[in-house]
């Protein structure tokens, strides 16, 4: 094409040539070429690795995109596979509406509810309008679910208006859908469809039913498992574990919404609308004071056998204020703990074992001295005098600490990401301790498809506290998420069945509490970072939620210790008898 320019007198004649061809970069640096407005997903098949780990999704410029993306214009182009977190969502997020379609196939009278997840790589599903799925039945849709993989079906994407999709799910009978969608702020929504079937899935899909191979429906209680596999084996279903102890606490808290009438977003947010907050914030404060004090009573009931409380939990669980309460639980029921801080059993530096990146690995168990923890505990429980020993942070060396001497109505509280696992205290007898676990094990969810992540829930409060305490970036603390949810996986949710109870801290109306603080932490998160990408998740999740301030929530909750104004934030308990006694 030619173009004729006349610039101060002088015609300038420019021939353009638009290619009929666009490149995409790679991070590694190589391109590849192809007719415009290909599709992505069929760039990246070219490439050898393309099913090593699979490939469920691209960044392009910046930005996630579904592989039925076009390329229109020369672009960075990084795959996201399943071995990735953008990855995994992908896939699972496409598995749970292929058991949806599937489901609704078989049983059109009932009602499926994708519950919370499992650690080991899984969705726990229950079933409402009829039984509970029997073993053949369950094989009925195992078997149904890869027949729909092998027919190799497309998920194909369309926006609708918010009215059209309203009304299609409330002549459905899906109320919880219709109560969300009542909020959405756009007059538009993605509907994906599967054949005859319709819905809304918070985030994108796969191109076609052949990318979800690796499945497997596992009865579980009063459900089953919705199998997929973990990213560290993108390819492999690992060995499914019972969680008897961990179903019962989401149970709790299912009979816990249930009792609220907050069994959805849509609910929580129709009770912040007609102003009954307050009323839905007390019950769930009362509800977690309640439990408080069961587990400080069992502590008090068992006090001449239970010799030391062991906590533990993941990060942002709460576990700081679960333990000043029950701290003050205990006190009030005659017990007196002491809080025999683990970290400063740690061994001098140069003992300290190194990750494999060669760093100091602080969460390893053998970064403790756990000989002169074991033999410290001992004394402690016989009432002897003890010379606690303090890990000087500086320095990198273990030095003298406080003396202590503990009287009968003292329990120690020992809590540490190690509590549940019984290499901490091997000589210890077991019937000596007793063992609590703490997670936010959220389950209200968006509606009976789109789950709620309690991993999410838990980097939102991490980020809300990190800024307001440490004066951390949004950015930093998404940052560093990764390393610490390995941590977990590793030294945490293995041992989380070894509890004697477990607490949800989980509240139902906290990430509207946390929405407007965070919101504005996630939108500092500069653009053309990985972070961005997870911060601009995490917003669109907020849109959700209507927003609500801090003034009804009681000083003692424990939401507080994220979002501020903790009256319990410097309560301690005296520590020793025997600074007391030398007093006297």
């Amino acid at each position: 094409m030619l173009k004729s320019v006349n610039h101060g007198g002088i015609h300038i004649t420019i021939e353009s040539h638009e290619r009929d061809t666009v490149e995409i970069h790679l991070p590694d640096g190589r391109v590849l070429s192809g007719p415009r407005n290909t599709p992505v997903g069929l760039f990246l098949q070219a490439l050898p690795e393309s099913n090593d780990p699979p490939i469920m999704g691209a960044i392009v410029n910046r930005e996630i995109r579904e592989l039925t993306y076009p390329i229109e214009m020369d672009s960075r182009v990084k795959p996201l596979t399943m071995a990735d977190m953008d990855g995994a969502r992908i896939y699972r997020r496409s598995l749970t509406f292929l058991l949806e379609a599937a489901f609704e196939d078989l049983f059109p009278e009932a009602s499926l509810i994708v519950d919370h997840s499992v650690s080991s790589g899984g969705f726990f599903c229950e079933v409402s309008g009829r039984p509970t799925l029997s073993f053949q039945e369950l094989s009925q849709l195992d078997t149904h679910m890869r027949e729909l993989v092998a027919a190799d079906l497309p998920l194909e994407r369309n926006w609708v208006p918010l009215s059209e999709a309203i009304d299609y799910f409330r002549k459905k009978g899906l109320n919880d859908k219709v109560r969300l969608l009542s909020y959405r702020q756009k007059d538009h929504l993605v509907l994906y469809s599967l054949g005859e079937h319709r819905d809304y899935h918070h985030g994108y899909m796969v191109p076609s039913t052949g990318y979800l191979k690796w499945l497997e429906l596992d009865p579980m209680g009063d459900g089953f498992i919705l199998h997929f596999p973990r990213r560290f084996a993108p390819k492999q279903l690992l060995p499914m574990p019972q969680y008897p102890k961990l179903l019962a606490t989401f149970r709790q808290y299912g009979n816990w919404l249930e009792r609220l009438g907050i069994v959805s977003v849509g609910a929580l947010n129709d009770a912040i609308k007609d102003d009954q907050i307050k009323e839905v914030i007390l019950i769930s404060e009362a509800l977690h004071e309640q439990q408080i004090a069961s587990i400080a009573a069992q502590i008090v009931t068992r006090h001449d056998q239970v010799k030391v409380v062991l906590i533990a939990g993941p990060s942002s669980s709460g576990k700081t204020t679960f333990s000043k309460r029950l701290a003050v639980q205990l006190l009030a029921q005659g017990l007196s703990p002491y809080a025999l801080e683990l970290d400063n059993y740690f061994v001098d530096r140069e003992k300290t074992p190194k990750d494999e990146n060669g760093q100091y690995d602080y969460e390893a168990l053998e970064a403790l001295d756990l000989a002169l923890l074991g033999n410290h505990i001992q004394r402690l429980s016989a009432g002897e005098e003890v010379q606690l020993p303090h890990y000087n942070f500086k320095t990198g060396c273990s030095e003298k600490g406080e003396i202590v001497q503990l009287r009968p109505e003292h329990i120690i509280i020992l809590e540490g990401i190690h509590g549940l696992d019984p290499r901490l205290m091997p000589a210890f007898p077991a019937e000596f301790t007793f063992r609590i676990y703490v997670s936010c094990l959220t389950q209200l969810n968006l509606d009976r498809y789109n789950r709620i992540s309690t991993t999410d829930t838990r980097l939102l409060r991490r980020i809300v506290r990190d800024a307001r305490e440490r004066g951390y970036s949004a950015q930093q603390t998404i940052q560093r998420w990764d390393s610490v949810r390995e941590g977990e996986k590793k030294h945490i949710f293995p041992y989380q069945e070894n509890a004697d109870v477990m607490f949800n801290s989980a509240l139902c109306y906290e990430l509207s509490a946390l929405k407007p603080l965070v919101e504005p932490l996630l939108r500092q998160v500069p653009f053309g970072t990985d972070e961005f990408i997870e911060a601009k998740r995490l917003l669109t999740f907020l849109d959700w939620f209507l927003p609500i301030g801090a003034e009804g929530i009681p000083d003692n909750s424990l939401i507080r210790e994220f979002i501020g104004g903790s009256n319990l934030h410097d309560f301690t308990v005296w520590h020793t008898e025997t600074d007391l006694d030398r007093q006297e």
